[in-house]
């Protein structure tokens, strides 16, 4: 495949010279599409978003497909749970475009794709699919928390992961981690000092209905225009409803005519 976006070698070129990347979580081709329009360097996109036409929307914009964690998703049918599901879903989606692979399995699984030569990105910090351990909050604020960190970080390295999303942790220890660790860190409520800057479309937007993040920006605020369409949207149903029980419904100029000719002589054949 023949395109024009950037490759792993060209994210971590931009590591080293410390140029900042953009990266947006997008769930449909608009959002990819406004993306790419606006140069936005990486994306992040869920398996279970990503197809050919999210890629195509996608333009130059690096991907990053998040594979489906254990019970939060499903591939082709059924939970991901061995290092063989991930390595077939990883595929699955390199064959559409995708250029990286979010995975939060355990170390063995994430160094089997990248002994397959996958380009994987792991976790940092406050995990989703492990909040059970930590709770919503930030992770890293005591020296024995921030080492923790140091640890994984030095293990994603050791295993060959390419990325890690940097997930709210104290700025200072994003910092250390940043600049004495070769995974691009694609910081989430990490601070500047992170190699990118990661929000969801959804707060850039202003249209969420989640908890808003500290993180979050909010650059346009959608959610008046996005509520008066929806009653707009609730209007024209009710209007159509009422059109069918009326009669209203369809008119003449929504109707497929036949000429009364040809009519009678289909009669007429049923008939005799």
């Amino acid at each position: 495949m023949y395109h024009n976006r950037p490759h792993v070698e060209d994210i971590r070129a931009m590591k080293k010279r410390g140029e900042k990347i953009s990266m947006l979580f997008v769930t449909t081709p608009e959002e990819a599409a406004a993306a790419a329009a606006a140069g936005i360097h990486m994306l992040s996109i869920e398996g279970r978003f990503f197809d050919a036409e999210m890629r195509e929307a996608a333009g130059d914009c690096f991907v990053q497909v998040g594979l489906p964690y254990g019970g939060w998703g499903r591939f082709e049918g059924r939970p991901i749970a061995t290092a063989e599901d991930y390595l077939r879903a990883a595929f699955h989606y390199a064959g559409i475009g995708g250029d990286a692979y979010y995975c939060a399995a355990s170390y063995d699984i994430q160094k089997v794709l990248c002994d397959n030569h996958l380009p994987v990105v792991g976790h940092i910090g406050l995990i989703p699919s492990y909040i059970t351990w930590t709770g919503w909050r930030a992770v890293g604020k005591t020296a024995g928390e921030a080492e923790a960190l140091w640890r994984h970080t030095r293990k994603l390295e050791e295993i060959g992961v390419f990325g890690a999303e940097l997930e709210v942790v104290p700025d200072r220890v994003a910092k250390f981690l940043t600049e004495n660790s070769s995974l691009v860190m694609l910081g989430m409520g990490a601070g500047r000092y992170a190699d990118a800057q990661y929000l969801f479309t959804e707060d850039v937007c202003g249209y969420g209905r989640n908890h808003k993040p500290r993180h979050g920006k909010v650059y346009r605020n959608f959610a008046p225009e996005l509520e008066r369409l929806q009653a707009e949207r609730i209007a024209a149903f009710r209007e159509f409803k009422a059109d069918v029980e009326s009669g209203g419904y369809p008119g003449p100029e929504h109707t497929v005519p036949i000429r009364d000719d040809e009519f009678d002589a289909f009669l007429n054949s049923v008939k005799g």
